[in-house]
């Protein structure tokens, strides 16, 4: 899942910290979701799963496929 998470910001070209400012939180408190050193809270992965338009299955590994329907 961390994986997942690295690869879909990199896709948009975008460092940690343009993305912690787009879901308003720290740089610090975003990338420990990318290590795996803390859970990603439910509204995060929700906010996530809509900016990169995928499922939060997809986010959280549970499905290879990207689709939200």
């Amino acid at each position: 899942m961390y994986k997942r998470l690295r690869e879909l910001r990199e896709s948009k070209n975008l460092s940690q910290t343009e993305l912690a400012e787009i879901i308003h939180m720290s740089q610090t408190g975003y990338s420990k979701y990318e290590v795996g050193e803390n859970d990603i809270p439910t509204d995060i992965l929700i906010q996530l799963a809509h900016f990169y338009g995928v499922s939060i299955d997809y986010l959280l590994g549970i499905t290879d496929n990207p689709a939200r329907y």
